[in-house]
Protein backbone atom coordinates (compact mmCIF):
# COMPACT_ATOMS: atom_id res chain seq x y z
CA UNK A 1 0.00 0.00 0.00
CA UNK A 2 3.01 2.48 0.85
CA UNK A 3 4.49 1.60 -2.44
CA UNK A 4 1.41 2.45 -4.44
CA UNK A 5 0.62 5.87 -2.64
CA UNK A 6 4.65 6.86 -3.47
CA UNK A 7 4.28 5.79 -6.69
CA UNK A 8 0.84 8.12 -7.14
CA UNK A 9 2.41 10.92 -6.28
CA UNK A 10 5.13 10.90 -8.82
CA UNK A 11 2.90 10.28 -11.18
CA UNK A 12 0.59 13.11 -10.50
CA UNK A 13 1.86 16.29 -11.57
CA UNK A 14 3.09 15.09 -14.58
CA UNK A 15 -0.65 13.50 -15.45
CA UNK A 16 -2.35 16.50 -14.44
CA UNK A 17 -0.86 18.33 -17.18
CA UNK A 18 -2.05 16.86 -19.77
CA UNK A 19 -5.18 15.34 -18.41
CA UNK A 20 -8.56 16.33 -20.10
CA UNK A 21 -11.95 17.34 -18.80
CA UNK A 22 -13.53 14.86 -16.37
CA UNK A 23 -16.46 14.94 -18.87
CA UNK A 24 -14.46 12.75 -21.37
CA UNK A 25 -12.37 10.05 -19.39
CA UNK A 26 -13.60 6.68 -17.87
CA UNK A 27 -13.32 5.12 -15.24
CA UNK A 28 -10.16 2.41 -15.31
CA UNK A 29 -9.78 -1.26 -14.22
CA UNK A 30 -6.58 0.18 -12.63
CA UNK A 31 -7.03 1.46 -9.24
CA UNK A 32 -3.69 3.22 -9.12
CA UNK A 33 -4.37 4.63 -12.93
CA UNK A 34 -7.91 6.18 -10.95
CA UNK A 35 -6.15 7.14 -8.06
CA UNK A 36 -3.73 9.50 -10.18
CA UNK A 37 -6.56 11.09 -11.85
CA UNK A 38 -8.17 11.52 -9.10
CA UNK A 39 -5.79 13.56 -7.58
CA UNK A 40 -5.44 15.45 -10.51
CA UNK A 41 -8.50 16.39 -10.75
CA UNK A 42 -9.12 17.42 -7.09
CA UNK A 43 -5.64 18.79 -6.82
CA UNK A 44 -5.38 21.28 -3.94
CA UNK A 45 -8.48 20.43 -2.22
CA UNK A 46 -7.21 19.70 1.42
CA UNK A 47 -10.85 18.63 2.44
CA UNK A 48 -10.63 15.61 0.13
CA UNK A 49 -10.27 12.29 2.08
CA UNK A 50 -9.27 9.18 0.30
CA UNK A 51 -9.30 6.09 2.80
CA UNK A 52 -7.71 2.90 1.60
CA UNK A 53 -9.29 -0.16 2.97
CA UNK A 54 -9.32 -4.05 1.84
CA UNK A 55 -12.44 -5.64 1.61
CA UNK A 56 -12.47 -8.32 3.55
CA UNK A 57 -14.76 -10.74 1.30
CA UNK A 58 -12.35 -11.74 -1.26
CA UNK A 59 -9.24 -9.56 -0.34
CA UNK A 60 -10.03 -6.53 -2.63
CA UNK A 61 -7.60 -3.40 -3.01
CA UNK A 62 -10.55 -0.09 -2.46
CA UNK A 63 -10.53 3.36 -1.65
CA UNK A 64 -13.09 5.24 0.09
CA UNK A 65 -13.43 9.18 -1.80
CA UNK A 66 -15.74 11.83 -0.08
CA UNK A 67 -15.24 16.09 1.29
CA UNK A 68 -14.91 16.20 4.81
CA UNK A 69 -17.09 19.34 4.84
CA UNK A 70 -20.14 17.57 3.04
CA UNK A 71 -20.51 14.19 4.44
CA UNK A 72 -21.65 12.52 7.47
CA UNK A 73 -18.86 10.84 9.26
CA UNK A 74 -21.08 8.35 11.73
CA UNK A 75 -22.60 7.60 8.46
CA UNK A 76 -19.70 6.25 7.06
CA UNK A 77 -17.81 4.86 9.85
CA UNK A 78 -20.82 2.71 10.76
CA UNK A 79 -22.36 1.87 7.47
CA UNK A 80 -19.93 1.57 4.75
CA UNK A 81 -16.27 0.95 6.56
CA UNK A 82 -17.14 -1.39 9.05
CA UNK A 83 -19.51 -3.38 6.81
CA UNK A 84 -16.86 -3.24 4.49
CA UNK A 85 -14.05 -4.17 6.02
CA UNK A 86 -15.62 -6.62 8.44
CA UNK A 87 -17.88 -8.57 6.22
CA UNK A 88 -18.59 -12.10 7.12
CA UNK A 89 -21.86 -12.65 4.42
CA UNK A 90 -21.61 -15.23 1.70
CA UNK A 91 -22.35 -12.42 -0.43
CA UNK A 92 -18.99 -10.82 -3.17
CA UNK A 93 -20.97 -7.82 -4.05
CA UNK A 94 -19.81 -4.34 -2.23
CA UNK A 95 -23.71 -3.04 -2.84
CA UNK A 96 -24.97 -5.42 -0.30
CA UNK A 97 -22.49 -5.13 2.59
CA UNK A 98 -23.30 -1.43 2.95
CA UNK A 99 -26.27 -0.27 4.70
CA UNK A 100 -26.38 2.87 2.92
CA UNK A 101 -30.48 3.36 1.69
CA UNK A 102 -29.17 4.41 -1.57
CA UNK A 103 -26.62 2.89 -3.97
CA UNK A 104 -25.81 4.05 -7.33
CA UNK A 105 -22.94 3.40 -9.88
CA UNK A 106 -21.29 5.13 -12.92
CA UNK A 107 -18.42 4.50 -14.92
CA UNK A 108 -17.09 8.16 -15.57
CA UNK A 109 -15.51 10.77 -13.89
CA UNK A 110 -17.81 13.52 -14.81
CA UNK A 111 -20.67 11.70 -12.37
CA UNK A 112 -17.68 11.39 -9.43
CA UNK A 113 -16.85 14.55 -9.85
CA UNK A 114 -20.70 16.17 -9.94
CA UNK A 115 -21.63 13.74 -6.46
CA UNK A 116 -18.77 13.93 -4.52
CA UNK A 117 -19.69 17.80 -4.31
CA UNK A 118 -22.87 17.14 -3.13
CA UNK A 119 -21.99 15.06 -0.43
CA UNK A 120 -21.46 11.74 -1.40
CA UNK A 121 -19.24 9.00 -1.20
CA UNK A 122 -17.40 7.27 -4.19
CA UNK A 123 -15.83 3.35 -4.05
CA UNK A 124 -13.66 2.73 -6.10
CA UNK A 125 -12.49 -0.62 -6.59
CA UNK A 126 -9.67 -2.50 -8.22
CA UNK A 127 -10.59 -4.39 -11.03
CA UNK A 128 -13.75 -2.34 -11.74
CA UNK A 129 -14.62 -0.37 -14.37
CA UNK A 130 -18.10 1.29 -12.12
CA UNK A 131 -17.67 2.82 -8.73
CA UNK A 132 -20.55 2.54 -6.30
CA UNK A 133 -21.92 6.30 -5.50
CA UNK A 134 -23.05 6.31 -1.80
CA UNK A 135 -25.46 8.49 -0.47
CA UNK A 136 -24.16 10.51 2.51
CA UNK A 137 -24.56 13.93 2.74
CA UNK A 138 -24.18 15.74 5.92
CA UNK A 139 -23.41 19.47 4.97
CA UNK A 140 -24.56 22.42 8.06
CA UNK A 141 -27.42 23.49 7.64
CA UNK A 142 -30.12 25.41 9.53
CA UNK A 143 -33.45 24.33 11.35
CA UNK A 144 -36.85 24.74 9.88
CA UNK A 145 -38.16 27.90 10.98
CA UNK A 146 -41.29 30.57 10.11
CA UNK A 147 -41.02 32.27 6.69
CA UNK A 148 -39.92 35.76 7.56
CA UNK A 149 -41.54 38.02 4.06
CA UNK A 150 -44.79 35.45 4.64
CA UNK A 151 -46.46 35.73 7.75
CA UNK A 152 -49.53 33.94 8.02
CA UNK A 153 -52.10 33.45 10.62
CA UNK A 154 -53.65 30.45 10.56
CA UNK A 155 -51.30 28.67 8.39
CA UNK A 156 -48.21 26.46 9.47
CA UNK A 157 -45.01 28.25 10.89
CA UNK A 158 -42.57 26.33 8.68
CA UNK A 159 -41.03 27.32 5.65
CA UNK A 160 -38.26 26.49 3.34
CA UNK A 161 -34.97 25.97 4.30
CA UNK A 162 -31.67 26.08 1.49
CA UNK A 163 -31.76 21.84 1.04
CA UNK A 164 -33.40 20.35 -1.86
CA UNK A 165 -34.22 17.40 -0.35
CA UNK A 166 -35.81 18.64 2.81
CA UNK A 167 -37.99 21.09 1.16
CA UNK A 168 -39.20 18.42 -1.01
CA UNK A 169 -40.38 16.42 1.93
CA UNK A 170 -42.39 19.43 2.78
CA UNK A 171 -44.18 19.44 -0.19
CA UNK A 172 -44.61 15.29 0.17
CA UNK A 173 -45.68 16.09 3.72
CA UNK A 174 -48.85 18.47 1.94
CA UNK A 175 -49.60 16.31 -1.11
CA UNK A 176 -49.12 12.38 -0.23
CA UNK A 177 -49.98 11.00 -3.60
CA UNK A 178 -47.71 9.24 -6.32
CA UNK A 179 -49.01 11.57 -8.99
CA UNK A 180 -46.47 14.34 -7.71
CA UNK A 181 -43.20 13.95 -9.88
CA UNK A 182 -39.99 15.85 -9.81
CA UNK A 183 -37.68 16.13 -12.34
CA UNK A 184 -34.61 17.41 -11.75
CA UNK A 185 -31.62 19.27 -14.11
CA UNK A 186 -28.27 20.48 -13.65
CA UNK A 187 -27.72 24.38 -13.88
CA UNK A 188 -24.42 25.97 -14.07
CA UNK A 189 -21.44 25.02 -15.59
CA UNK A 190 -19.32 25.42 -12.36
CA UNK A 191 -22.15 25.22 -9.77
CA UNK A 192 -23.36 22.71 -10.78
CA UNK A 193 -26.57 24.06 -9.09
CA UNK A 194 -29.55 20.77 -8.93
CA UNK A 195 -32.84 22.45 -9.93
CA UNK A 196 -35.78 20.39 -9.63
CA UNK A 197 -39.43 21.06 -11.02
CA UNK A 198 -42.12 19.32 -9.15
CA UNK A 199 -45.75 18.83 -10.55
CA UNK A 200 -48.64 17.13 -10.20
CA UNK A 201 -48.42 14.41 -13.64
CA UNK A 202 -52.52 14.16 -13.94
CA UNK A 203 -52.79 17.13 -13.56
CA UNK A 204 -50.39 19.81 -15.08
CA UNK A 205 -50.39 20.29 -18.63
CA UNK A 206 -47.13 18.59 -20.62
CA UNK A 207 -47.06 21.19 -23.20
CA UNK A 208 -46.13 23.97 -20.46
CA UNK A 209 -43.43 21.16 -18.54
CA UNK A 210 -41.45 20.76 -21.99
CA UNK A 211 -41.35 24.35 -22.80
CA UNK A 212 -40.36 25.04 -18.93
CA UNK A 213 -37.54 22.32 -18.78
CA UNK A 214 -36.57 23.81 -22.34
CA UNK A 215 -36.21 27.13 -20.88
CA UNK A 216 -33.75 25.63 -18.25
CA UNK A 217 -31.69 23.72 -20.46
CA UNK A 218 -30.93 26.66 -22.60
CA UNK A 219 -29.35 28.36 -19.60
CA UNK A 220 -25.65 28.48 -19.97
CA UNK A 221 -23.87 29.95 -17.08
CA UNK A 222 -21.11 29.42 -14.82
CA UNK A 223 -23.29 29.43 -11.57
CA UNK A 224 -26.56 29.73 -10.44
CA UNK A 225 -27.49 30.82 -6.63
CA UNK A 226 -30.81 31.27 -6.18
CA UNK A 227 -33.82 31.26 -8.07
CA UNK A 228 -34.26 34.91 -8.59
CA UNK A 229 -31.64 34.49 -10.81
CA UNK A 230 -32.78 31.14 -12.21
CA UNK A 231 -36.15 33.36 -12.86
CA UNK A 232 -34.22 35.93 -15.13
CA UNK A 233 -33.60 33.61 -17.51
CA UNK A 234 -36.67 31.76 -18.04
CA UNK A 235 -39.22 34.53 -17.67
CA UNK A 236 -40.92 35.68 -20.71
CA UNK A 237 -40.49 39.47 -20.35
CA UNK A 238 -37.46 40.62 -18.57
CA UNK A 239 -37.76 44.28 -18.72
CA UNK A 240 -41.18 44.52 -17.13
CA UNK A 241 -41.46 45.61 -13.89
CA UNK A 242 -44.24 42.79 -13.02
CA UNK A 243 -43.11 39.80 -11.54
CA UNK A 244 -43.57 36.62 -13.90
CA UNK A 245 -43.31 33.77 -11.28
CA UNK A 246 -44.34 34.15 -7.72
CA UNK A 247 -41.57 33.89 -5.66
CA UNK A 248 -42.74 31.70 -2.30
CA UNK A 249 -40.96 30.62 1.11
CA UNK A 250 -44.25 28.83 2.09
CA UNK A 251 -44.84 24.91 1.60
CA UNK A 252 -48.07 25.37 2.20
CA UNK A 253 -48.33 27.79 -0.62
CA UNK A 254 -46.54 26.10 -2.68
CA UNK A 255 -48.44 22.81 -2.73
CA UNK A 256 -51.53 24.64 -2.66
CA UNK A 257 -50.37 25.90 -5.97
CA UNK A 258 -49.49 22.30 -7.28
CA UNK A 259 -52.91 21.57 -6.91
CA UNK A 260 -53.86 24.09 -8.83
CA UNK A 261 -52.15 22.82 -11.67
CA UNK A 262 -49.12 24.94 -11.79
CA UNK A 263 -44.98 24.03 -11.03
CA UNK A 264 -42.89 24.64 -8.70
CA UNK A 265 -39.40 25.27 -9.59
CA UNK A 266 -37.12 24.29 -6.99
CA UNK A 267 -32.82 25.48 -6.64
CA UNK A 268 -30.75 23.98 -4.53
CA UNK A 269 -29.41 25.95 -1.96
CA UNK A 270 -32.26 28.60 -1.60
CA UNK A 271 -34.95 29.09 0.20
CA UNK A 272 -37.56 30.21 -1.83
CA UNK A 273 -39.29 28.41 -5.09
CA UNK A 274 -41.00 29.58 -8.08
CA UNK A 275 -44.42 28.79 -8.83
CA UNK A 276 -45.21 29.26 -12.63
CA UNK A 277 -47.59 29.84 -14.78
CA UNK A 278 -48.99 32.79 -12.99
CA UNK A 279 -51.23 35.64 -13.20
CA UNK A 280 -51.65 38.56 -12.09
CA UNK A 281 -54.82 37.78 -9.35
CA UNK A 282 -52.40 35.12 -7.86
CA UNK A 283 -50.23 38.03 -6.84
CA UNK A 284 -52.92 39.40 -4.57
CA UNK A 285 -53.75 35.99 -2.76
CA UNK A 286 -52.62 34.46 -0.18
CA UNK A 287 -53.16 31.32 2.08
CA UNK A 288 -55.10 33.18 5.01
CA UNK A 289 -57.53 33.98 2.19
CA UNK A 290 -59.05 30.44 2.40
CA UNK A 291 -58.54 29.70 6.04
CA UNK A 292 -60.59 33.08 7.74
CA UNK A 293 -64.15 33.14 6.92
CA UNK A 294 -65.92 34.06 3.91
CA UNK A 295 -66.86 37.72 4.94
CA UNK A 296 -63.79 38.47 6.86
CA UNK A 297 -61.84 37.10 4.07
CA UNK A 298 -63.13 39.16 0.84
CA UNK A 299 -62.94 42.10 2.78
CA UNK A 300 -59.40 41.80 3.45
CA UNK A 301 -58.99 41.17 -0.63
CA UNK A 302 -60.87 43.88 -1.61
CA UNK A 303 -58.62 45.98 0.76
CA UNK A 304 -55.36 44.72 -1.05
CA UNK A 305 -57.19 45.56 -4.43
CA UNK A 306 -57.91 49.11 -2.93
CA UNK A 307 -54.44 49.26 -1.42
CA UNK A 308 -52.69 48.24 -5.52
CA UNK A 309 -54.23 51.18 -6.88
CA UNK A 310 -53.37 53.82 -4.07
CA UNK A 311 -50.31 52.96 -3.91
CA UNK A 312 -49.56 53.59 -7.81
CA UNK A 313 -52.57 56.32 -7.86
CA UNK A 314 -52.20 58.45 -5.39
CA UNK A 315 -48.87 60.57 -4.89
CA UNK A 316 -49.58 61.35 -8.71
CA UNK A 317 -52.90 62.21 -8.27
CA UNK A 318 -51.71 64.88 -5.37
CA UNK A 319 -49.72 66.63 -7.69
CA UNK A 320 -51.97 66.53 -10.74
CA UNK A 321 -55.15 68.06 -8.34
CA UNK A 322 -52.56 70.95 -6.39
CA UNK A 323 -50.77 71.86 -10.06
CA UNK A 324 -53.32 71.50 -12.77
CA UNK A 325 -56.66 70.43 -11.34
CA UNK A 326 -57.18 72.37 -8.25
CA UNK A 327 -61.05 72.96 -9.28
CA UNK A 328 -61.55 69.49 -8.03
CA UNK A 329 -60.93 70.27 -4.57
CA UNK A 330 -63.35 71.14 -1.97
CA UNK A 331 -62.69 74.87 -1.07
CA UNK A 332 -61.88 74.48 2.30
CA UNK A 333 -59.73 72.11 1.94
CA UNK A 334 -57.88 74.03 -0.89
CA UNK A 335 -57.97 77.22 1.24
CA UNK A 336 -56.20 74.59 3.92
CA UNK A 337 -53.43 73.43 1.59
CA UNK A 338 -52.94 76.69 0.11
CA UNK A 339 -52.12 78.10 3.87
CA UNK A 340 -49.95 74.94 4.13
CA UNK A 341 -48.20 75.30 1.17
CA UNK A 342 -47.42 79.21 1.21
CA UNK A 343 -44.26 78.59 2.74
CA UNK A 344 -43.09 75.76 1.08
CA UNK A 345 -40.37 76.51 -1.68
CA UNK A 346 -40.72 73.97 -4.11
CA UNK A 347 -43.35 72.62 -6.91
CA UNK A 348 -45.38 69.85 -5.71
CA UNK A 349 -43.59 67.08 -8.09
CA UNK A 350 -40.15 67.91 -6.43
CA UNK A 351 -42.15 68.19 -2.68
CA UNK A 352 -43.15 64.37 -3.47
CA UNK A 353 -39.93 63.32 -4.91
CA UNK A 354 -38.14 64.68 -1.97
CA UNK A 355 -40.66 62.80 0.39
CA UNK A 356 -40.32 59.59 -1.53
CA UNK A 357 -37.15 59.12 -2.06
CA UNK A 358 -36.78 59.73 1.26
CA UNK A 359 -39.40 57.36 2.26
CA UNK A 360 -37.55 54.47 0.53
CA UNK A 361 -34.29 55.07 1.61
CA UNK A 362 -35.46 54.60 4.95
CA UNK A 363 -37.73 51.48 4.24
CA UNK A 364 -33.78 49.88 2.12
CA UNK A 365 -32.03 50.79 5.65
CA UNK A 366 -34.69 49.13 7.83
CA UNK A 367 -34.43 46.10 5.77
CA UNK A 368 -30.70 45.67 5.51
CA UNK A 369 -29.77 46.57 9.18
CA UNK A 370 -30.59 44.11 12.24
CA UNK A 371 -34.16 43.65 13.43
CA UNK A 372 -34.64 45.78 16.22
CA UNK A 373 -32.24 48.79 15.00
CA UNK A 374 -34.11 48.40 11.79
CA UNK A 375 -37.60 48.80 13.59
CA UNK A 376 -36.25 51.31 15.77
CA UNK A 377 -34.40 53.34 12.60
CA UNK A 378 -38.02 52.93 10.37
CA UNK A 379 -40.06 54.41 13.17
CA UNK A 380 -37.96 56.87 14.29
CA UNK A 381 -36.23 58.32 11.23
CA UNK A 382 -39.61 58.72 9.68
CA UNK A 383 -41.17 60.76 12.95
CA UNK A 384 -37.81 62.76 13.21
CA UNK A 385 -37.66 63.08 9.24
CA UNK A 386 -40.88 64.50 8.34
CA UNK A 387 -41.33 66.75 11.47
CA UNK A 388 -38.09 68.28 10.66
CA UNK A 389 -39.26 68.61 7.16
CA UNK A 390 -42.48 70.27 8.00
CA UNK A 391 -41.18 72.24 10.53
CA UNK A 392 -38.08 73.34 8.05
CA UNK A 393 -40.79 74.68 5.41
CA UNK A 394 -39.35 71.73 2.95
CA UNK A 395 -42.56 69.99 2.29
CA UNK A 396 -46.66 70.83 3.57
CA UNK A 397 -48.28 68.44 6.22
CA UNK A 398 -50.39 67.03 3.42
CA UNK A 399 -47.56 65.61 1.81
CA UNK A 400 -46.57 63.80 4.61
CA UNK A 401 -50.32 62.42 4.97
CA UNK A 402 -49.96 61.62 1.27
CA UNK A 403 -46.45 59.80 1.32
CA UNK A 404 -47.26 58.15 4.48
CA UNK A 405 -50.92 56.63 2.97
CA UNK A 406 -49.23 55.05 -0.03
CA UNK A 407 -46.75 53.51 1.97
CA UNK A 408 -49.10 51.75 4.50
CA UNK A 409 -51.02 50.71 1.00
CA UNK A 410 -47.77 49.49 -0.26
CA UNK A 411 -47.18 47.11 2.56
CA UNK A 412 -50.96 45.11 2.71
CA UNK A 413 -49.53 44.13 -0.72
CA UNK A 414 -49.05 40.38 0.36
CA UNK A 415 -46.34 39.72 -2.03
CA UNK A 416 -42.89 41.39 -1.57
CA UNK A 417 -42.15 41.49 -5.10
CA UNK A 418 -45.57 42.82 -6.88
CA UNK A 419 -45.30 45.66 -3.89
CA UNK A 420 -41.62 46.19 -5.46
CA UNK A 421 -43.03 46.38 -8.74
CA UNK A 422 -45.52 49.03 -7.31
CA UNK A 423 -43.40 51.14 -5.80
CA UNK A 424 -41.20 51.52 -9.07
CA UNK A 425 -44.38 52.31 -10.99
CA UNK A 426 -45.34 55.44 -9.01
CA UNK A 427 -42.67 57.61 -10.02
CA UNK A 428 -43.18 57.56 -13.88
CA UNK A 429 -46.85 57.79 -12.84
CA UNK A 430 -45.57 60.74 -10.57
CA UNK A 431 -43.58 62.30 -13.25
CA UNK A 432 -46.71 62.14 -16.42
CA UNK A 433 -49.09 63.62 -13.82
CA UNK A 434 -46.67 66.40 -13.26
CA UNK A 435 -46.90 67.20 -17.13
CA UNK A 436 -50.26 66.47 -18.29
CA UNK A 437 -52.76 66.39 -14.71
CA UNK A 438 -55.50 64.12 -14.79
CA UNK A 439 -55.26 63.38 -18.31
CA UNK A 440 -51.29 62.30 -17.99
CA UNK A 441 -52.42 59.43 -14.91
CA UNK A 442 -55.21 58.28 -16.81
CA UNK A 443 -52.50 57.51 -19.71
CA UNK A 444 -50.33 56.32 -18.02
CA UNK A 445 -53.07 53.91 -15.84
CA UNK A 446 -53.99 52.61 -19.62
CA UNK A 447 -50.56 52.20 -20.49
CA UNK A 448 -49.78 49.72 -17.32
CA UNK A 449 -53.41 47.95 -18.03
CA UNK A 450 -52.47 47.42 -21.91
CA UNK A 451 -49.11 46.31 -20.71
CA UNK A 452 -50.30 43.90 -18.14
CA UNK A 453 -52.62 42.23 -20.97
CA UNK A 454 -49.78 41.69 -23.37
CA UNK A 455 -47.66 40.57 -20.70
CA UNK A 456 -47.60 36.46 -20.56
CA UNK A 457 -46.26 34.01 -17.55
CA UNK A 458 -44.77 30.85 -19.65
CA UNK A 459 -46.59 31.57 -22.56
CA UNK A 460 -50.24 31.78 -20.49
CA UNK A 461 -52.20 35.01 -20.37
CA UNK A 462 -50.63 37.24 -17.02
CA UNK A 463 -54.03 39.11 -17.18
CA UNK A 464 -56.52 35.91 -17.01
CA UNK A 465 -59.67 35.53 -16.43
CA UNK A 466 -60.05 39.17 -17.66
CA UNK A 467 -57.90 39.09 -21.02
CA UNK A 468 -59.43 36.95 -21.80
CA UNK A 469 -62.42 37.02 -20.09
CA UNK A 470 -63.61 34.36 -18.24
CA UNK A 471 -66.63 34.80 -15.69
CA UNK A 472 -67.00 31.44 -14.33
CA UNK A 473 -63.10 31.87 -12.71
CA UNK A 474 -64.27 35.25 -11.39
CA UNK A 475 -64.68 33.40 -8.02
CA UNK A 476 -61.91 33.68 -7.23
CA UNK A 477 -60.59 37.02 -7.81
CA UNK A 478 -61.56 40.72 -6.39
CA UNK A 479 -63.69 38.50 -3.83
CA UNK A 480 -63.68 34.85 -3.25
CA UNK A 481 -66.39 32.63 -3.57
CA UNK A 482 -67.60 29.88 -0.86
CA UNK A 483 -64.83 27.16 -1.15
CA UNK A 484 -67.95 24.58 -2.10
CA UNK A 485 -68.66 26.98 -4.76
CA UNK A 486 -65.12 26.43 -6.74
CA UNK A 487 -65.11 23.24 -7.90
CA UNK A 488 -62.92 23.99 -10.93
CA UNK A 489 -58.95 24.87 -11.48
CA UNK A 490 -58.10 28.34 -12.69
CA UNK A 491 -57.45 27.77 -16.45
CA UNK A 492 -54.89 30.00 -15.85
CA UNK A 493 -52.53 27.54 -15.03
CA UNK A 494 -53.83 25.66 -18.37
CA UNK A 495 -54.45 21.99 -16.00
CA UNK A 496 -55.37 19.05 -18.36
CA UNK A 497 -57.97 18.07 -15.26
CA UNK A 498 -59.87 21.06 -14.98
CA UNK A 499 -62.20 19.38 -11.98
CA UNK A 500 -61.05 19.68 -8.10
CA UNK A 501 -64.15 18.18 -6.35
CA UNK A 502 -67.85 17.38 -6.33
CA UNK A 503 -70.16 17.93 -4.40
CA UNK A 504 -69.89 18.62 -0.53
CA UNK A 505 -72.22 16.76 2.44
CA UNK A 506 -74.87 19.10 2.82
CA UNK A 507 -74.52 20.88 0.26
CA UNK A 508 -75.36 18.94 -2.61
CA UNK A 509 -78.02 21.15 -3.75
CA UNK A 510 -75.37 23.57 -4.42
CA UNK A 511 -74.20 24.08 -8.06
Amino acid sequence: MKILKKWIKQNVNSSSKNIGDSEVKMISKSLSENLVNLYAFFKDTPDLIVRHLEIKKGNKQAVLIYLSSLIDKDLIHEHILYPLINNDNDTEMPSQSVTIGKVESSSTWKDVELNIFQGKSILLIDGQTEVMILDTPGWPQRSIEDPQLETSLKGAHIGFGETSDRNIALIRRYIPNRQLKITEMVVGERSKSKVSILYLEDVANPELLQELKNRIEQIHVDFILNAGELEQFIEDSPYSPFPQFISTERPDAAASHIFQGRMIVMVDGASAVLVTPVTLISFFQNVDDYGLRLLSSNFIRMLRMVSFFIAILLPSLYISLISFNYELIPIKILLNIGKYRSEVPFPPFIEALIMEISLEMLREAGVRLPAPIGQTVGIVGAIVIGQAAVQAGIVSNMMIIVVSSTAIASFIIPNYDMSAAIRLLRFPMMIIASWFGIVGIVIGLMTIIGHIISLESLGTPYASPFAPIRFPEWKDTFVRFPLWKMTKRPSGARPIQVKRQGTNGFRRDEK
